[in-house]
């Protein structure tokens, strides 16, 4: 249904394209511009259909997954391109409202002329628009440091330091050096616990190669933790389980682990995320989804709760497992933001990026290191949060 969906708004965008481009072209390439628009759209098609039937991670289909994300950019482009078509004709019309239509002509001369300008107007703030997100995806993160204050913090907790890392997206958008780029910043930090919480791959368990390469043996003297977020789940997620595990990296998937500090105790708590129970992608289902009873079974009354959790509009999950702190990703924090002051993730729920407080409760959304769809950040740069636990 997904996949009808799809198509059918592939071909109405394209077509409205078409219209467009057939006013501000000359009319030679009329007749080619339809075999162009289909020839570089059926990659996209056929790949999104292969990926519905579990055949997206064939070995065969690198250069048709390649062809297909080029579709999908001219795609990005193409709403671009409509949007500055559209607003193109408004001025226009505004401007000759009381101007007379030539005579014996289909389409105004001045008319063309201005979209032709249009579209070149576009092309030119797409290539900007690129530019400046590019150089801000993929330049170093943001280092966030903040204390952050529980009255009830264990003493032995008192200065604990947390790497909080999210939504690495290791696949064909986030090479491996950009990941030891990442690990190698993190650790300069010196922190106590790794945590990663979810969306460690693109979308295939062999993606994850580059973190277990970067991130095996890890300084942090209390151990590195992570949750699978649900571009994990896109696929079998159980080599990514494996994988995670043999590095000595910790999964918690609606479990909880116990660590010792001065005397005092820190209960780590994973929820699993929802994607887990969906099959969407290979129509199998790898687990419950959120189970906060069963992942705080049996943790001691005085341990002090930190769950990570991918998603901050399952916050009320964590909350059930008695958590004081949550740690969460997902949003990237809107990714592309081009309003001043509106995040893109507000689409998605009110918890976009920082902190966030109910009661004496905290929740950190983290925006992430890595980029999904589009190899673009725009006001969302991506983000390392180091988090010191204090008491007062």
């Amino acid at each position: 249904m997904l996949f009808l969906i799809g198509l059918v708004l592939i071909f109405l965008v394209q077509w409205l394209h078409l219209r467009l481009l057939r006013l501000e072209l000359p009319g030679r390439f009329h007749r080619v511009v339809p075999w162009v628009l289909g020839l570089v759209h059926v990659p996209l098609i056929l790949f999104a259909g292969l990926r519905l039937l579990g055949q997206g991670g064939h070995e065969a289909l690198p250069l048709l997954r390649g062809l297909a994300r080029g579709g999908f950019y001219f795609q990005a482009f193409t709403v671009l391109h409509l949007l500055m078509g559209m607003t193109a004709e408004g001025l226009w019309h505004l401007w000759s409202r009381n101007r007379p239509e030539p005579a014996g002509e289909a389409v105004d001369p001045g008319r063309r002329a201005f979209l032709r300008t249009a579209a070149l107007a576009s092309t030119g703030a797409a290539v900007a628009f690129g530019a400046v997100g590019s150089r801000e995806a993929y330049g170093d993160p943001s280092i966030t440091r903040r204390a952050l204050t529980f009255s009830d913090l264990p003493p032995g907790l008192e200065g604990l330091r947390l790497a909080h890392l999210s939504d690495l997206h290791s696949g064909p958008l986030v090479g491996p050096d950009l990941v030891r780029r990442w690990r190698d910043l993190a650790a300069r930090e010196r922190p106590d616990l790794l945590l990663l919480t979810g969306d460690l791959v693109d979308s295939r368990p062999e993606e994850l190669a580059p973190i277990i390469e970067a991130f095996q043996g890890f300084p942090a003297p209390y151990g590195s933790f992570a949750i699978l977020g649900n571009h994990d789940y896109f696929d079998d997620p159980r080599p990514i389980w494996r994988d995670l595990e043999a590095a000595g990296i910790r999964c918690l998937e609606n479990a909880s682990a116990l660590i010792q500090r001065g005397g005092s105790t820190l209960a780590l708590i994973g929820l699993q995320d929802p994607m887990a129970r969906n099959g969407r992608f290979r129509h199998m289902v790898f687990g419950p989804g959120p189970r906060p009873a069963e992942a705080a079974r049996d943790l001691p009354a005085d341990a002090f709760r930190l769950c990570l959790n991918h998603r901050p509009s399952e916050w009320e999950q964590a909350l059930e497992a008695g958590a004081r702190l949550t740690l969460s990703g997902h949003t990237h924090g809107g990714q592309i933001n081009p309003i001043p002051g509106f995040s893109s993730a507000h689409l998605i729920g009110p918890r976009t990026d920082g902190l966030y407080r109910e009661g004496d409760d905290l929740l950190y959304v983290s925006r992430g290191l890595g980029v999904v769809g589009l190899p673009l950040r725009i006001a969302a740069p991506p983000e390392i949060a180091i988090l010191t636990l204090r008491r007062g």
